[in-house]
């Protein structure tokens, strides 16, 4: 019997019986991603960074520093963040094992080190899961953090509940596209994204994906997720009102004609920050696992070229380290 999906809501177009799919589709043809893969080993991709990995680690990382007090954001590497708001602190798609995979010994290999040891991380009282791929979603990670905050509510896309549930997390607030929560004084925004879903062979798109609004009386963050880009992306201004920051993907880009659909390269990127009102942004999706065609040091230095291109010169959308610290100002 077809798998049938329990949240299908007819009147949203983003919804499909047989699960869910973006608004605006990309065709795809059988044997894509088998042509990459023969591509890929052909040409030996993804290149070593320019000047070794080691010489890379040293440019691009450092232990991150948890004293800092006040509102601010740490860059944990790839899509994992740290925000303090309110004297609460806030995790994005948590990552902290050595692979992106469901297996210990096969799939991308963290090329950098965590920035600091999953023992001293602050409590957590909220965590925000964008989709369930491995490098977003990591069963390991997930077991620490709920005997590290047991307390921490999640916070997950359509259909993902279940799954946390079946791990012994009870505390899940589950959201579609829009939908808005208040949670410890603070508005979380389910906001669309386009990309996709699978965490096995037959399960592709039975979960939703999305990005994260966190909204203060005085703040408003957009973490965006993984997500190719188009001008939907634009609406969360038109919708909840001006950014103060953005967390926007610049990585695994590479090749763009089978990536992208659903990853922003440092062009794409730099166009919708234009479009959200030039917030304070970070990039991130970048640095930590090599999930596509280009080099792990080519993402900030593409960005610092797709900013010149626009005629960009402001330092607020510029390459960080791993394990920076960005202070965020009260209005």
């Amino acid at each position: 019997m077809a798998w049938k999906n329990p949240w299908y809501d007819p009147s949203k177009p983003h919804h499909l019986e047989s699960g869910f799919r973006n608004l605006h589709p990309v065709a795809t043809r059988a044997g894509d991603y088998q042509r990459w893969q023969k591509a890929r080993k052909a040409n030996g991709y993804p290149p070593a960074p320019q000047h070794g990995y080691d010489r890379f680690i040293e440019q691009w990382w450092q232990a991150a520093d948890f004293s800092h007090a006040g509102d601010g954001v740490w860059w944990l590497g790839h899509a994992s963040l740290l925000f303090a708001l309110q004297g609460q602190y806030i995790l994005t798609d948590p990552v902290f094992s050595k692979r992106a995979s469901p297996l210990t010994f096969f799939g991308p290999e963290r090329k950098s080190p965590l920035p600091f040891a999953p023992p001293s991380l602050p409590n957590i009282d909220t965590v925000l899961i964008s989709h369930n791929h491995y490098d977003h979603l990591d069963s390991a990670t997930i077991r620490f953090l709920r005997r590290h905050s047991p307390d921490a509510t999640w916070f997950v896309p359509l259909g993902l509940k279940a799954w946390f549930i079946r791990r012994g997390i009870t505390r899940v607030v589950e959201l579609d596209w829009w939908q808005a929560f208040t949670h410890n004084e603070l508005v979380y925004t389910a906001i669309p994204a386009q990309h996709w879903s699978m965490r096995t062979p037959w399960d592709r798109n039975r979960t939703l994906w999305c990005g994260w609004a966190i909204e203060t009386s005085h703040f408003r963050a957009w973490f965006c997720g993984d997500t190719g880009y188009h001008p939907m992306l634009h609406d969360i201004t038109q919708r909840l009102g001006p950014i103060d920051v953005a967390a926007i993907p610049i990585g695994a880009y590479e090749p763009r004609w089978f990536m992208g659909a659903n990853h922003m390269d440092p062009e794409c990127a730099v166009r919708l920050w234009q479009k959200i009102g030039r917030p304070l942004a970070i990039p991130i999706h970048w640095g930590v696992f090599e999930l596509a065609d280009e080099a792990i040091d080519a993402p900030p230095e593409a960005l610092l070229m797709a900013l010149k291109a626009a005629g960009e010169t402001t330092d607020i959308f510029a390459p960080i380290k791993i394990g920076h610290y960005s202070a965020l100002n009260r209005k």
